[in-house]
């Protein structure tokens, strides 16, 4: 009877672990593979960020001289009024726009998800109409609907014998009709997002709940919410990130005055009074000034909502 020796065998042998050069190969490369975002990330966002910050620092003429001033813009930046006026409107949108916006998705997402529908899957993918219409189509079709002349809402409200409302050129108003446009454009999305977490519980969850007797408003309250959580994180942050930034929509409602939004800048947001600064008025360290002081506003509001979330999950659990 023959044996194989194990010096003959045909198995390659084992590499060394201590092989410096396949050791250092595994080290680099998960870095390798990662790095493409890293320098795509280095180009087109922590180097303008950091540009910003040096440009703020200067009196800057695009076409002149760029003398150094410190601080000299954000001195004259928080005593501006303009700035707190963008500001108060920035946030007054974010809150008008991201709440109902929110709420909305969550209640669809779950009817959606257990409403027993013909063409189902029509349904759903309808939900991203708004979000891949054209803003300016939009921002044309609710300044419309919302004209005091001839608009539709007002219409309505005439038939009531309510008189007509000047949406666009009162602060409260044109606030309403950018929430407006932002929850049309986004319910869609979000809604999406929220039903294809909520698909992946499992469906005896719902019916041992519903033997139980539970009804269609507990299981939303105690199955449904509690299992979107991550997913409501995540929607929270990119909503205040998106939503703080507001640009187009409010550039497009007022079209006499497109850069403060209204002859008394009743909804001129942060970005608008930033491309009015640095690209209306050619005040490039003023502008710059300004991104800072929104990159801060932005990072401030994100950090809270998402320390607030992730609290109130924490303390959710059992």
């Amino acid at each position: 009877m023959t044996t194989i020796s194990p010096a003959r065998s045909s198995l390659p042998a084992p590499s060394r672990a201590g092989s410096p050069r396949l050791g250092l190969r595994e080290r680099l490369a998960p870095y390798a593979y990662i790095a493409p975002f890293f320098l795509i990330f280095a180009v087109f966002g922590l180097v303008p960020l950091l540009f910003t910050f040096y440009v703020a620092l200067f009196d800057w003429n695009p076409i002149g001289d760029h003398v150094f001033i410190g601080f000299d813009n954000f001195t004259r930046l928080f005593a501006d009024g303009r700035f707190w006026n963008a500001v108060r409107n920035t946030i007054s949108i974010w809150l008008l726009s991201t709440v109902p916006q929110l709420l909305v998705a969550l209640v669809l997402a779950h009817l959606l998800n257990h409403a027993r529908l013909r063409l189902a899957v029509f349904f759903r993918m309808s939900m991203l109409v708004p979000y891949i219409t054209s803003v300016a189509a939009t921002a044309i079709v609710f300044a419309q609907m919302f004209d005091r002349d001839y608009g539709l809402l007002n219409w309505l409200l005439g038939l009531v014998g309510i008189g007509p409302i000047d949406f666009i050129q009162s602060m409260w108003g044109s606030h309403a009709l950018i929430a407006v446009m932002v929850v049309w454009r986004w319910f869609g999305y979000t809604t999406l997002l929220y039903l294809a977490s909520l698909q992946a519980v499992p469906r005896a969850i719902y019916e041992a709940a519903s033997v139980d007797g539970a009804g269609s408003w507990k299981q939303f309250l105690h199955i449904s919410i509690p299992s979107l959580r991550p997913v409501i994180v995540f929607t929270i942050v990119t909503s205040t990130i998106g939503g703080l930034q507001i640009f187009t929509e409010p550039l497009l409602i007022s079209r006499a005055t497109p850069l403060t939004c209204g002859a008394v800048r009743q909804c001129q947001t942060l970005t608008l009074f930033l491309f009015e600064q640095g690209f209306g008025q050619f005040r490039f360290g003023y502008g710059a000034a300004i991104g800072v002081a929104l990159f801060v506003l932005v990072v401030a509001v994100a950090t809270l909502n998402y320390l607030l979330s992730t609290k109130i999950r924490a303390e959710k659990k059992p």
